[in-house]
């Protein structure tokens, strides 16, 4: 029966002691920041860039104000009697 009892004892034992250990607590390590320094030399100049394309044809443009009236005509000659003419009017349809 001692044997019994022993084991536990020994385990609770053990999880007390474990508990009672104090935590190793460590200071972070500082870093050190870089500091930027002076400015260097200006860089050579780039090449030139392509063409760009051609840019698309515009609208067609509005329809112009009409215009002046025109001059009047040049009057014909004077008409001439018919004569013999025979004149056919059809009949209108129904």
């Amino acid at each position: 029966m001692k044997k019994q009892l022993l084991i536990p004892v020994a385990i609770l034992a053990a999880f007390t002691l474990s508990a009672c250990e104090r935590t190793v607590v460590t200071q972070p390590t500082s870093t050190t920041v870089p500091v930027p320094g002076p400015a260097g030399p200006q860089g050579n100049t780039g090449n030139t860039g392509a063409t760009g394309a051609q840019a698309a044809k515009g609208d067609t443009g509005a329809t112009g104000a009409t215009g002046a009236t025109g001059a009047e005509g040049v009057k014909g000659e004077r008409g001439k009697t018919g004569g013999d003419t025979v004149v056919i009017v059809p009949a209108p349809s129904r």
